[in-house]
């Protein structure tokens, strides 16, 4: 496993790093399995190590393509480089230019939302079909708790102090969002060892800070949902999120007609953790083709 840090655990991330020169990042991303493409993005304080389980069931039937965003996991970002959903949207619109991935079903939770539907607004052509987990990609100044989340956390005071310093998005948020299942030592020490210090936890804190201040971004987005109505989605939705509810899932129903949805029982935000083998069986199931066959 070459190019990868000490830190990195073989056994609990079984796969080859690839590294990709994308808009002065150098983006990190596994790449398993041949066939249709199935592309995970992940949101915040994560990387593609929460996809090893979802990857591990389905590379026998798609090709799996999993990357980190500049800053978090193995990515690194360039000079000048702000961790904004915008930037971090452009990246990955160029690094599915660079490796020409066409055909996709994407799948989005947390931030991955808002910057997998941005991309896909702006290349429709490239995506055939969306697993949506709990996400969001409109804006939410009307919705109380999660403005307020996003004033507590993404201010310099105390929100720079419990996130960089107290890392209380790994330390508690994490092991919060996960109902059905528990972390072992060895699983939370790889979410925890990209950022280990508060100036490596500066793209973590910049996120909350984003739910409000990219509300422009996410309007556009919105606005662009109508562009894929028409393609099949599936919801994998966690019924215990303590920040996504039912009406959020009801709304990615009315905008994606063509969908099926999956309720996860007892499962909270982090759901590619939380009942991975279940979302494996829905995909399986519910797959637009017969992935099999390419």
């Amino acid at each position: 496993m070459a190019e990868r840090p000490s830190w990195v655990d073989d056994d609990l991330f079984p796969f080859e790093s690839h590294f990709a020169e994308v808009a002065g990042a150098r983006v990190h991303y596994i790449d398993e399995g041949e066939g249709p493409v199935f592309l995970g993005l992940h949101g915040n304080p994560t990387w593609s190590f929460l996809y090893r389980h979802i990857v591990t069931g389905l590379k026998d039937r798609f090709r799996c393509i999993a990357l980190d965003y500049p800053g978090f996991g193995l990515s690194t970002a360039p000079d000048g480089y702000a961790y904004t959903v915008a930037e971090h949207a452009r990246v990955v619109r160029e690094f599915i230019r660079q490796l020409d991935l066409r055909d996709v079903t994407l799948m989005v939770q947390d931030w991955g939302g808002p910057i997998g539907f941005w991309v896909a607004t702006h290349e429709p052509d490239r995506f055939r079909a969306f697993v949506i987990g709990n996400t969001w990609a409109w804006p939410v100044r009307d919705d109380r708790s999660i403005a307020t989340f996003s004033k507590l956390l993404g201010s310099g005071i105390p929100g720079g102090v419990l996130v960089k310093h107290a890392d209380v998005f790994t330390s508690v948020f994490l092991k919060a969002g996960i109902r059905r299942k528990k972390l072992t030592p060895a699983e939370h020490a790889m979410y925890k060892a990209p950022h280990p210090t508060p100036e490596s936890r500066v793209p973590v804190h910049v996120m909350p800070h984003e739910i409000l201040a990219a509300t422009d971004l996410l309007a556009e987005v919105e606005a662009g949902l109508a562009s894929l109505r028409d393609k099949p989605a599936l919801l994998v939705w966690a019924d215990k999120d303590q920040a996504f509810k039912e009406r959020h899932r009801e709304r990615w129903e009315q905008a994606f007609p063509n969908h099926t949805t999956r309720i996860l029982r007892g499962a909270s935000h982090y759901i590619q953790e939380d009942a991975p083998e279940e979302i494996v069986a829905a995909i399986t199931d519910w797959w637009p083709g017969d992935a099999r066959s390419g």
